[in-house]
């Protein structure tokens, strides 16, 4: 599916920082509708907060940024935010298709309305991530795979125009980081939503993806995945000598301070510590 000519995600001049460190700046980019947007870099290099800025959670530094046309806030039902995978502690008194219907009405005080439409909606998002056989099941006692389907199942819940996916496959395992992405790629195909990935690692989704930013060292570039996932490339993001090797279709980093984008791989060397 390609992209759209109509602007979905916009900065101009964004900058990002804390006391004297500078995350990003000077960052105008545009995401157009439709496209499959991925965010890289090592850990403290804001990628997450990338996502925040967006959600309205945090202010930039300087600069303006703009969802579909409009100024960023807070609670926008036109995005979905699917958060990295954390486990539910075993006695969550939560099924899960009480998780998937927060996202039709988890932001309103209260008890949700429990009526016949929502019931049906949730039942459709279950049956679409394939979790209505554990739609009674206590949350916490499902596999990581499976919550994080859920998850996916409550941020599809208003049909999002732009879906953000905060670092979505981590920990899981191979058949479930397929699984994870095939469902959002499935979702960016009927709907033709935009979707803004935040990861570690590119190969489990690099067939999908249409541009990428990398983020390090305060430093940033944009492009696509053969432009971006270079030695020169990101030897220049780096301002070190990175290595890039493509084996099989997929990409392998090593450098001081970069990290290995092998899927499935669990040798993740880098300096940097602590995601922003």
């Amino acid at each position: 599916m390609s992209p759209s000519s109509t602007v979905s995600v916009s900065l101009r001049s964004a900058a990002l920082s804390f006391g004297d460190r500078v995350l990003w700046d000077d960052l105008s980019l545009d995401i157009h509708q439709g496209e499959y947007f991925a965010i890289l870099g090592p850990n403290g290099s804001g990628k997450s907060t990338f996502l925040k800025t967006l959600l309205g959670l945090l202010p930039l530094s300087a600069g303006e940024v703009s969802v579909l046309g409009e100024g960023v806030r807070r609670g926008n039902p036109h995005i979905g935010y699917v958060p990295q995978q954390r486990a539910f502690s075993p006695e969550t008194p939560l099924r899960a298709r009480d998780l998937v219907g927060l996202g039709l009405d988890g932001h309103r005080w209260g008890p949700g309305v429990f009526s016949r439409k929502r019931r049906a909606r949730v039942d459709e998002l279950l049956e679409r991530v394939g979790a209505t056989e554990y739609a009674a099941v206590p949350v916490g006692l499902l596999s990581g795979g499976e919550q994080q389907r859920l998850r996916v199942a409550q941020a599809l819940a208003s049909r999002p125009e732009v879906l953000l996916c905060d670092e979505a496959l981590l920990s899981l395992d191979l058949r479930h980081q397929s699984a994870v992405s095939q469902l959002i790629e499935d979702y960016r195909r009927e709907s033709g939503a935009t979707v803004i990935f935040v990861t570690h690692e590119i190969n489990p989704i690099i067939d999908d993806v249409d541009r990428v930013l990398y983020l390090a060292n305060g430093r940033f570039t944009v492009g696509s995945v053969d432009e971006v996932m270079s030695t020169e490339t990101l030897s220049r993001v780096y301002d070190a000598p990175v290595t890039v090797m493509k084996i099989d279709g997929r990409y392998v980093v090593v450098g001081a301070n970069a990290m290995s984008h092998a899927s499935g791989d669990d040798c993740h060397a880098h300096d940097v510590e602590g995601e922003a």
